[in-house]
């Protein structure tokens, strides 16, 4: 069965950092890309960074600078950096992992972030 556990989000203030987490279960990890999304009050979700099985990043012109994708292959996981987070930063984070050129992909569960100004 495959799991992707989010954590991390909380309510902080603006300008503040948070660091998520996503834990990874049922799949050989190492071969998929993992991307985190985001979905604001109100607005569809969007990609906000994204890590290859080689470890090339990506990431939205809204968070570059701010934010950091990172993954250890060996503990299953990737995380996500936060700096300098601002109100527009608040939504529900998701985990996706994928195997690029397929239709599979897994989602997690979401964790939520709040950035008070």
């Amino acid at each position: 069965q495959v799991q992707l556990v989010e954590s991390g989000g909380g309510l902080v203030q603006a300008g503040e950092s948070l660091r998520l987490s996503c834990a990874a279960s049922g799949i050989m990890f190492r071969h998929f890309t993992m991307d985190w999304y985001r979905q604001g009050p109100g607005l569809q979700r969007e990609l906000v960074a994204g890590i290859t099985t080689n470890g090339i990043t990506n990431y939205a012109s809204s968070v570059t600078g701010r934010f950091t994708i990172s993954r250890v292959n060996a503990k299953n996981s990737v995380f996500l950096e936060m700096n300098s987070l601002k109100p527009e930063d608040t939504g529900v984070y998701f985990c996706n992992a994928k195997i690029a050129g397929t239709s599979i992909a897994y989602w997690g569960q979401g964790t939520q972030v709040t950035v008070s100004s």
